[in-house]
């Protein structure tokens, strides 16, 4: 899938839309889902622009593989859910239930999470 920056996430990246900000730095943005599907859930969305994680893993760097995995721990400490636990989604493709085609992982947590379709 070719990528389309005119995604909503590539717009929310150019500051197009307003959303509801926990971080940020070079390689992440990090904001709270507006439909959330535990009591803690964010979104890390990454600024390459890449469809998915194959894409992601293909087409970046060293430093910004790590980058953005390092901003994903670090919203996990800042939502203080690192201690608790908590659960990382990435989906991938229309198969995964994945809605918009720009790399981003889910951080669920703040509660005991479901585990029956794992």
């Amino acid at each position: 899938m070719e990528y389309n920056a005119d995604n909503v996430f590539a717009k929310i990246i150019r500051g197009e839309i307003p959303c509801n900000k926990i971080y940020e730095d070079e390689f992440a943005l990090a904001f709270y889902d507006i439909a959330p599907k535990a009591k803690v859930h964010a979104l890390v969305i990454a600024k390459a622009m890449v469809v998915d994680f194959a894409d992601f893993i293909e087409h970046s760097t060293a430093d910004e593989i790590e980058g953005y995995m390092r901003a994903i721990v670090k919203v996990t400490e800042i939502l203080n859910v690192n201690e608790t636990g908590y659960r990382i989604v990435f989906n991938s493709g229309p198969d995964s239930g994945q809605e918009v085609p720009h790399l981003h992982a889910h951080i669920l947590g703040g509660e005991k999470l479901q585990t029956e379709n794992l």
